[in-house]
């Protein structure tokens, strides 16, 4: 495991809160599974391409243990009046040499306020000091809001491979994005 499991920044979210973009860690699950309990079914249906609530021992096992060289996850994680919860996640997976696709969910009371961009900023720069040249994403055409964050980082449309999503490609150049 490299250092990446103990990262962590504040950062100032759109709305002037403050938030905290940290390596996943295991004992997150509990906070994972409450964050997506609330989150929408259609953000749940952009997220997972279908409405996912419950995992298997072997998906989640997949979701929380990464190993943050092959896989990456960040969490957005802020303070409210009863406790710290997580708000949104981001990660990575190689899945070949240079390349990862990256996935992003962030709970619904939460969009809007800059989340998306800043793990996309996080995650980029993470990918980019790990050696990879290449970001790719899967996301449903309805799916506005991601697209605007993508394309913003540079992520362009690259092919067609199934007709019901589209597929973007990021080329990682010397600032991380």
């Amino acid at each position: 495991m490299s250092n990446i499991a103990k990262y962590s920044v504040t950062e100032h979210l759109r709305d002037g809160s403050t938030a905290e973009i940290r390596a996943l860690r295991p004992a997150d699950e509990t906070a994972v599974l409450d964050a997506l309990d609330q989150t929408s079914k259609q953000s749940l249906q952009r997220r997972f391409f279908g409405i996912k609530r419950h995992f298997s021992d072997k998906e989640r096992a997949f979701f929380m243990y990464v190993d943050f060289m092959n896989h990456v996850a960040l969490v957005c994680e802020v303070e409210n009046p009863e406790r710290r919860m997580i708000v949104g996640g981001a990660r990575y997976v190689v899945f070949e040499p240079g390349r990862a696709e990256v996935a992003f969910v962030v709970i619904d009371a939460w969009q809007g306020r800059g989340i998306g961009s800043i793990l996309m900023r996080h995650l980029g720069e993470i990918a980019f000091n790990n050696g990879l040249r290449e970001l790719t994403a899967e996301v449903l055409p309805e799916n506005k809001s991601m697209l605007a964050v993508l394309g913003k980082f540079g992520f362009r449309r690259d092919g067609n491979r199934d007709p019901h999503t589209m597929h973007l490609t990021l080329h990682l150049g010397k600032e991380g994005r």
